[in-house]
């Protein structure tokens, strides 16, 4: 069985990794390529909020809506990223945005 695996910074992946999860630290230019490599291979993936500025919006939408495998916007740690309002971004993926 593969564990889930969690995409963030170096200092949050170590929790992570004490946690039992896998742990992918992107560095500038390989974000896209890793989530798809975690999706590949995991059953979940968590992705910090303080990476999701770099995905490119559509991209984002599209992982969120996946089914299989569940992607998971997870808090920074060190809290310098706040999440996204979940009801707007629920109510942008079904459609019904007023």
């Amino acid at each position: 069985m593969s564990l889930p695996v969690f995409i963030g910074d170096e200092v949050s992946a170590q929790g992570y990794r004490l946690a039992g999860l896998k742990t992918l630290v992107p560095g500038e230019d390989d974000l896209l390529a890793l989530i798809s490599r975690g999706c590949e291979q995991a059953p979940l993936v968590l992705i910090d909020a303080s990476l999701v500025q770099h995905i490119p919006a559509a991209a984002l939408d599209e992982l969120l809506a996946g089914i299989a495998p569940p992607v998971v916007i997870v808090p920074a740690v060190r809290g310098a990223a706040p999440l996204a309002d979940i009801a707007t971004r629920l109510r942008r993926q079904l459609g019904v945005l007023e």
